[in-house]
């Protein structure tokens, strides 16, 4: 039996084309690349998910727990008409989502919604 996703990944990109989930993913090592993308793949295939590794960071915001040998990483992203819009990637320092990280996941979800009115 073929599995079908949920939903369809989409990395946020600027205006100018930009990826700066993708971009972050290129810095990080070949097996944190490989946790981070097994467990996306897993919200992708599984959706809607909970605890431990997709946790409602509230105003529509999401994130993806991956826990890699360095540490604790989060994709934050928004799931919306079957698309799943990966928005920032971070490795934590702290146990808290630090507030500037959720506003910069919140400024380009509008910049993504802006984006997808003119179309």
């Amino acid at each position: 039996m073929l599995l079908v996703p949920k939903l369809r990944v989409r990395f946020f990109a600027t205006e100018n084309g930009k990826e700066p989930v993708k971009e972050w993913l290129k810095e990080l090592t070949k097996i944190e690349r490989k946790t981070i993308g097994n467990d996306i793949k897993t919200v992708q295939f599984g959706w809607p998910l909970g605890m431990p590794l997709v946790k409602n960071i509230g105003q529509g915001l999401w994130e993806v727990r991956s826990t890699i040998p360095n540490g604790i990483a989060r994709v934050l992203f928004v799931a919306k008409a079957g698309e799943m819009i990966l928005l920032h990637g971070i490795i934590k320092k702290t146990n808290k989502l630090l507030p500037q990280e959720k506003a910069l996941a919140l400024k380009r979800l509008k910049l993504w919604e802006n984006q997808n009115e003119k179309k």
